[in-house]
């Protein structure tokens, strides 16, 4: 089928893939496979979509309206596929349908143009929370999910080559510290939703809302919840009370979820600071800026 891909995902890509990657040229074949194989109706290409994943707005055979989502391997699409079967429908979207070695999805539709974050920013994240805490489970038995520690050991190790630069070793030493001192003592290890924030919750039919995108982890909730923290940054940057209602989030969110505050200030802190250091590594200087003064607040 002919389309072009949403400029926001040819854009990450750009910045992420490695040399020699195929993955964008080679989509339009991948997604003609995906959708003869299942008998699909394309409606159309969700834009903006996704910074890692194609998701087309599709029928099945019988005219029930669903999600196909296409991902390289390394976004770990086999991971997300087993994280939403473990769900099974509470608090996340519900899987259809997988071939996740071929990076393939199909996923119930939900309404994408409606998000928490469409809400005003009390009940956004009010709704944002509960919606997590439905997530927050036991991991299956024998998982192979990554777990906090090595994902935040391979970011670690990115951040510590930015240690170099005056303008941000002091914040980057602080959040390795942080990092440090949070992992010697777990409080709990659940199956965590990864990279959860507003704009991850999207309205339903079965339930007013569900978490899609997940890219699960098994850890202590707190990791989960600093995301949270940081969403509508802009806003909070351009706030002159941004570094109080930073500090009342947290807090606010602590006692909601039941989360110590202080280990969630020190995952806001090292999730921060690994996204403002990420996005300096890519050419993102703005957003870098906005990240690395929020951290600078936690």
């Amino acid at each position: 089928m002919a389309f072009e891909p949403p400029r926001r995902l040819v854009k990450a890509l750009g910045e992420t893939a490695p040399d020699g990657d195929e993955w964008l040229a080679e989509l339009p074949d991948a997604v003609e496979r995906a959708v003869t194989q299942r008998e699909l109706t394309v409606e159309r290409v969700q834009v903006p979509g996704g910074r890692s994943s194609l998701v087309l707005l599709v029928r099945r055979a019988d005219g029930t309206p669903a999600v196909l989502k296409l991902a390289p391997r390394r976004a770990r699409p086999e991971s997300e596929a087993a994280a939403l079967a473990h769900w099974g429908g509470l608090g996340a979207v519900r899987l259809l349908e997988d071939d996740a070695a071929a990076g393939v999805l199909l996923l119930e539709r939900l309404h994408p143009e409606v998000s928490v974050r469409s809400l005003a920013e009390a009940k956004a994240l009010l709704e944002a929370a509960g919606t997590l805490r439905r997530l927050w489970v036991e991991p299956p038995s024998g998982h192979v999910f990554e777990t906090v520690a090595e994902r935040t050991g391979r970011q670690a190790a990115a951040m510590a080559a930015a240690a170099g630069d005056p303008d941000v070793a002091p914040l980057v030493a602080g959040a390795l510290a942080a990092r440090e001192e949070l992992l010697a003592a777990e409080p709990e290890r659940r199956l965590l939703h990864g990279t959860f924030r507003q704009s991850k919750v999207l309205a339903g039919e079965r339930l007013p809302w569900l978490a899609v995108g997940p890219d699960p982890v098994v850890g202590e909730c707190a990791f989960d919840l600093a995301r949270l923290v940081r969403d509508r940054v802009e806003d909070l940057i351009a706030s002159p009370s941004g570094a109080s209602i930073t500090r009342r989030r947290i807090k606010r969110l602590a006692e909601s979820l039941e989360v110590d505050q202080e280990r969630l200030r020190g995952w806001t802190l090292f999730r921060a600071v690994e996204s403002g250091v990420r996005a300096l590594r890519v050419g993102r200087p703005r957003d870098a800026e906005l990240l690395l003064e929020f951290a600078g607040w936690v």
